[in-house]
């Protein structure tokens, strides 16, 4: 336990200290003493710049990777597969085309959008279930059909960006993850229904476990194991679709944090569930930060960043995963 204290503690003084971090780098660079001044008296002009433009990008990426981290880690207790994870088989890239296509049917139903993203999230988490479910769960069928439900989103997603129509503002920001322009409602609204999701999931450790013992043996210790799937997956769609409504799509944050999560913390839920939360963000608000200051003026999506990480990490994972498959 004293171990799992120790990385609590590193983890969060490390995203604490980033955050600050990327607070007064960019753009507009202040000292630390000038921004806790600023702050406190409201004085200074270039703090309240980047009170207004920064930190809401700070904190949309915090909650999103938090957010994206955790689903990562629920799909995974559901679905028995280290592999699962919301970009990849669908999830996120359903959510992303769903509150396109509304949005460019309904313009009006804008400020709706994170609620259609929830909706095709919930539609790609079905037909990921419905079409890979063969009287058990089968972690290899689950991810080639995860990655054709993807595959299908999204390419559906971008035809968007070849018609000329209204949507194509709303299908840059529903497919990349660039932070730019992020303002305090989009703060307000990834913190209300994401921090609902985060908390709720707090509370999902103990049926996690559970999930992690076969089917019979979980109904033998009480578990009402269908019913129990539905509730921790509609958790997950919430948090990954409201990440992807307002941060982008971005992959491999609920790969690659449980993974490390589970080398630091264990396996135990209820501790890799507040990890995932705390490493996601960390990881995200690093993305971003390397993007939009290594070739200033110029940026790089944090999606980009996380693709060449991701990617490699990926591989490494299948090759180690032969036990998954047999």
């Amino acid at each position: 336990m004293i171990k799992q204290t120790g990385v609590y503690l590193i983890t969060t003084l490390l995203l604490v200290a980033l955050a600050i971090f990327s607070a007064m780098t960019g753009s507009i660079k202040v000292s630390f003493g000038e921004l806790v001044q600023g702050l406190f008296n409201g004085s200074n002009e270039q703090v309240e710049i980047i009170k207004d433009l920064r930190f809401p990008r700070i904190l949309v990426s915090m909650f999103a990777g938090a957010a994206l981290a955790v689903a990562g880690v629920l799909l995974q207790a559901v679905m028995k597969n280290p592999l699962a994870e919301p970009g990849i088989i669908g999830i996120s890239s359903g959510a992303g085309f769903v509150s396109i296509t509304v949005v460019t049917l309904f313009p009006t139903l804008y400020f709706w959008n994170p609620l259609f993203s929830v909706l095709g999230g919930a539609l790609a988490c079905y037909l990921v279930y419905s079409l890979s479910w063969r009287s058990a769960l089968n972690p290899l069928r689950l991810i080639l059909v995860g990655v054709a439900i993807n595959a299908t989103f999204t390419g559906l997603g971008q035809t968007y960006n070849y018609r000329g129509s209204y949507a194509v503002t709303s299908v840059n920001q529903a497919i990349s993850s660039i932070f730019t322009m992020k303002t305090w409602e989009d703060v307000h609204i990834i913190s209300l229904f994401g921090g609902i999701g985060l908390i709720l999931a707090l509370f999902l450790g103990s049926w996690c476990n559970m999930l992690a013992f076969r089917d019979e043996t979980a109904r033998s210790l009480g578990l009402r194991v269908m019913r129990v799937r539905i509730m921790i997956s509609v958790v997950a769609v919430l948090l990954a679709s409201v990440a992807t409504a307002i941060g982008g799509l971005i992959m491999f944050v609920g790969l690659l944090v449980p993974h490390i999560g589970r080398s630091l913390v264990g396996s135990n839920y209820k501790l890799l569930i507040p990890f995932s939360a705390l490493g996601g963000a960390l990881l995200i608000l690093a993305a971003d930060t390397i993007g939009r200051t290594v070739l200033a003026p110029a940026e790089i999506p944090a999606s980009i960043i996380m693709a060449v990480i991701g990617g490699p990490f990926l591989i490494i994972m299948l090759k180690r995963s032969d036990k998954l498959y047999k």
